[in-house]
C-alpha cells in the first residue's frame, strides 16, 4: 500500500490563510479525515484492501483493489457494484452520525448548545456530508450513482450517463455559487469550485479516453 500527499494541500492552506479562513479549514481538513475512516472501515469489512491512500486538499483519498479471486467468488457483478455503493455512502453517513450525536447531546446539555466547539461540529459534519453527496464524479454521491446505474443499464451507459449528470449538476452549481460570492463575499467557495472542475476536467480526460479505446476495440473487431 503506498501513501501519498498531494502538495496541492499547502496551496489551499496558503489561500485560506490569507482569507482568515485557516482555522475552519483545519477543522474541516479533520472531519474529512474521519469521512475517509469511515470508507475505509467499510472497505475493510467489506474484504476490500486500500492500495492507496492520498493525502489530497479536501482530505484523505483511499483507493482500494479488487483482487481477481474476489470476483470469482461473486456470482454476479451486481453485488461487486453494491459493495462499491456502500463504500461509497459509508464516508457521508460517518459524518452525518458525528452530526445526530452531537445534536442528541446537545439536547441534554443546553449550555453545549451556545459553546462554539459544538456548532461548529455540527455544521462541518453536515457540510462534508451535504457536499459529498452531491452526484458529481468522482465525489462519493457520483461513485454512488454509477454504481447504481452499472446495475440497472450496465458499465458502458452508467459512465456516458454519469458523466453528463456530473457535468450538468456542476455547471448549475457554479452559476448558483457566483450569485452567492456576489452577496457573501466568501472566497472560499471560489476555492472549492475550482478544485471542483479541476476534478472535472481529469474525470472529462479519463472519459474520452475511454471512449476512444472502445472506438478502436470496436473497429479492430469490425475487421475481423
Amino acid at each position: 500500500m503506498s501513501i501519498k500527499i498531494d502538495l496541492k494541500i499547502f496551496l489551499f492552506l496558503f489561500l485560506f490563510l490569507l482569507t482568515s479562513q485557516v482555522e475552519m479549514y483545519i477543522i474541516l481538513m479533520i472531519f474529512a479525515i474521519i469521512h475517509e475512516l469511515g470508507h475505509l472501515i467499510a472497505g475493510l469489512i467489506l474484504k476490500f484492501k486500500p492500495e492507496e491512500i492520498k493525502l489530497t486538499p479536501v482530505g484523505l483519498q483511499i483507493k482500494f483493489k479488487v483482487y481477481k479471486e474476489n470476483s470469482e467468488k461473486i456470482k454476479e457483478a451486481r453485488v461487486l457494484n453494491i459493495k462499491k455503493a456502500i463504500i461509497s455512502l459509508a464516508g457521508p453517513l460517518t459524518n452525518l452520525i458525528i452530526a445526530i450525536v452531537s445534536i442528541i447531546i446537545g439536547n441534554f446539555n443546553i449550555n453545549i448548545q451556545n459553546t462554539y466547539i459544538y456548532q461548529i461540529i455540527i455544521y462541518a459534519n453536515l457540510l462534508i456530508a451535504m457536499f459529498n453527496l452531491i452526484p458529481i464524479y468522482p465525489m462519493d454521491g457520483g461513485r454512488f450513482l454509477n454504481e447504481l446505474l452499472k446495475i440497472a443499464i450496465g458499465n458502458k451507459r452508467a459512465y456516458k450517463i454519469t458523466y453528463i449528470v456530473s457535468k450538468t449538476i456542476l455547471i448549475l452549481l457554479t452559476a448558483f455559487s457566483s450569485i452567492l460570492i456576489l452577496y457573501i463575499h466568501n472566497i472560499a467557495l471560489v476555492i472549492i469550485l475550482a478544485y471542483l472542475w479541476y476534478l472535472e476536467v481529469i474525470e472529462i480526460r479519463r472519459y474520452n479516453r475511454r471512449k476512444n479505446i472502445e472506438a478502436i476495440i470496436k473497429g479492430y473487431n469490425y475487421l475481423f
